[in-house]
């Protein structure tokens, strides 16, 4: 073996173990280092009165929302005013740093089968648009923040028999006195 073979393996060697150390070194994309940080849901943070409709009827609810698990996720637990609650949910909002796209899990009253399929957004501007793919067809979900009044829309439609997109649910949430 010549010096400028062994030169070489030792360069290549060299340039191994600097790549491997510099791989290991690396946070992962995704994990309790890498917290959710998101300066729309923040303003989602509290306590708010929801009021809308849902398939043309008027409700009413109480949501309080919350950064939990290593800020990993923000809870959203709404339920209707009625004694007891005749709906009620929690949503928890995170963000996929791999696949680079918001995550929704929206478990509620209806139990297990209705909470199986998980929500995925995009955010543009100040909004951030959830779609989820139910057994019976899917189903948009969009949360509005509303800097100027700071207020929130949340706008949930679903696509009918048709191929039609058609308005299920819209809320405007207002903090709680």
């Amino acid at each position: 073996m010549t010096k400028t073979h062994l030169g070489s393996i030792v360069l290549l060697a060299g340039l191994i173990i600097t790549a491997t150390a510099h791989m290991v070194s690396q946070e992962p994309l995704d994990g309790p280092k890498r917290i959710f940080q998101d300066a729309m849901f923040d303003n989602l943070v509290g306590t708010w009165k929801m009021t809308g409709k849902v398939m043309g009827r008027p409700v009413e609810y109480g949501l309080k929302s919350e950064w939990i698990l290593n800020h990993q996720f923000l809870q959203l637990h709404l339920k209707d005013i009625n004694i007891p609650p005749t709906y009620e949910a929690i949503v928890y909002i995170g963000y996929d740093n791999t696949s680079e796209r918001y995550v929704a899990h929206w478990v509620d009253v209806f139990g297990g089968r209705a909470s199986e399929t998980l929500g995925f957004g995009a955010r543009s501007g100040n909004s951030t648009k959830f779609a989820f793919e139910y057994p019976d067809g899917p189903f948009h979900n969009t949360f509005n923040w509303q800097p100027e009044t700071k207020t929130w829309n949340f706008l949930l439609e679903r696509k009918d028999q048709t191929g039609k997109w058609i308005v299920f649910a819209e809320y405007n949430l207002r903090r709680a006195s």
